[in-house]
């Protein structure tokens, strides 16, 4: 089954497009990891690059990441509708 979305505008995230720059040990050795995978031509390390290496060679890790998103985003949304519902009832006349 493929999924078509028709309105992909906007879903892209520019953070992924980012050059990385390697002013410290962690970022360097990123940076170095991946562009050994990646070897792009003018050899600029995107994030987006450094993502799809973890995601490769450590899922496990980018799953902890996205799972606790996932949960905080669901979380926040609870918490707003929780709110906006008081609100409402608030307004209702008595």
């Amino acid at each position: 089954m493929d999924i078509d979305f028709k309105d992909e505008e906007g879903l892209e995230n520019p953070t992924l497009s980012e050059v990385v720059e390697s002013d410290n040990d962690l970022k360097n050795l990123l940076v170095e990891y991946a562009g050994g995978k990646h070897n792009p031509e003018d050899g600029n390390i995107t994030v987006g690059m450094i993502v799809d290496t973890l995601a490769e060679e450590f899922p496990e890790f980018v799953l902890a990441l996205a799972e606790e998103n996932w949960v905080r985003g669901y979380q926040q949304a609870f918490y707003d509708l929780r709110g906006d519902l008081e609100k409402e009832s608030e307004q209702q006349p008595s």
